[in-house]
């Protein structure tokens, strides 16, 4: 649960908002659960519709009154699609993707649950669902409601547009209040975080990710992130925790996995049963953080080569320990997996190696694919 968010001050940690603990309870006991508009007729494909600004007069701010009245018409429009995901473990979110009863949600909110029950934000009685597939590596998972009559899909808007500073909503069921919404910025983008590896957790990498203000609690996981043209632009999916708060929220810092990368996956999802092009890089290795003598994180030892990976033809070898990809330093495997994603699948790389008799070597490698099953 310590991975530290690239770029920011060592006293920021993050959790996943994922799925709150109990159906029942007041809170999580843990802090993880967390993250569309006009409905079309069927599934979007892709994320093809521009993310636009907040309707106001030529360079003039708009009017409370006509802030206000924005903000009702996405949420009119969007909180019909947004869902709460009940487990027999937990609850989340999770946003209506098409007519057919697909569901986009965070794989942590499913967990290892197969079959789940499924209640609109607008109210009526739960429907039973099903999981399709879940994408762990990347935080992503589609189930399927078997009576999907009445579902209103989502507008899927594309998050390559998004811009420093535009208002967004966040809409879930935090800590387990049902079609609750608040109200941010988008405050940073490209951010790479890592989110904590626990039983609750799948440890996921997410690259690209969108940082915003809009307050993100437990059971926000697999929700929306909304631009004011109601379209969906994020996942809410982690918020960071500040140890000098006793390991809670750090307020106004939270991470929404893009809409782009979730139309993606989950159209392969649907379309294939599976991902099958996750259009990450990977080396081809299995490791773990190893410890130097000074008791901190020294580099990632290699567990395991895959056979005919770009890992196993530039010579490392089990025993192995990286310790930086391209001049970076990789003293952990959230630190590895995070240079990883800022790569792509045929790059080069320079790895710098400690070997086993504590001789050190730097090896090229050319980066495949990270398997999407």
């Amino acid at each position: 649960m310590r991975k530290i968010v690239a770029g920011f001050a060592m006293t920021i940690l993050l959790t996943g908002c994922s799925a709150l603990q109990s159906a029942t309870s007041a809170g999580p006991t843990t802090p993880s659960g967390g993250a569309t508009a006009t409905a079309p007729s069927t599934a979007p494909s892709a994320a093809t519709d521009t993310a636009t600004s907040p309707p106001a007069g030529a360079g003039a701010p708009p009017s409370p009154q006509a802030l206000e009245s924005a903000y009702e018409q996405v949420i009119k429009e969007v909180l019909p699609s947004i869902v709460q995901i009940t487990t027999k473990v937990g609850l989340g979110s999770g946003i209506v993707y098409d007519t057919a009863g697909h569901i986009v949600t965070n794989a942590h909110v499913v967990g290892e649950a197969t079959q789940m029950q499924v209640t609109l934000a607008t109210g009526g009685a739960g429907r039973s669902a099903r999981l399709v597939r879940s994408f762990p590596a990347g935080d992503l998972a589609v189930i399927k409601v078997d009576d999907p009559k009445g579902l209103k899909p989502a507008r899927f808007g594309d998050s390559a547009k998004l811009r420093v500073g535009q208002l967004v909503l966040a809409m879930g069921n935090p800590l387990g209040l049902s079609g609750s919404v608040t109200d941010g910025i988008v405050s940073a983008l490209g951010r790479t975080v890592s989110e904590p590896q626990d039983p609750e957790s799948p440890g996921a990498t997410i690259a690209n990710a969108i940082q915003t203000s809009a307050a993100i609690n437990p059971g926000n996981s697999g929700g929306a992130l909304v631009d004011l043209s109601g379209q969906v632009i994020g996942i809410p999916t982690l918020a960071a925790t500040d140890p000098n708060l006793g390991g809670g929220a750090a307020p106004g810092i939270g991470f929404a996995i893009p809409s782009n990368t979730a139309t993606d996956i989950a159209g392969q999802i649907i379309r294939q049963g599976k991902v099958t092009n996750t259009h990450r890089a990977a080396l081809g290795i299995r490791g773990s953080t190893v410890v130097g003598q000074d008791g901190q994180p020294a580099g990632v030892g290699v567990v395991s080569v895959e056979p005919g990976s770009g890992a196993q033809k530039a010579g490392i070898q089990p025993g192995d320990v990286i310790v930086s990809i391209n001049g970076t330093e990789t003293p952990t495997m959230a630190a590895l997996s995070e240079t990883l994603t800022t790569l792509k699948p045929g790059d080069q790389v320079k790895v710098g190696l400690v070997r086993p008799d504590g001789g050190q070597a730097t090896v090229t490698a050319t980066l495949g694919e990270l398997p999407g099953d």
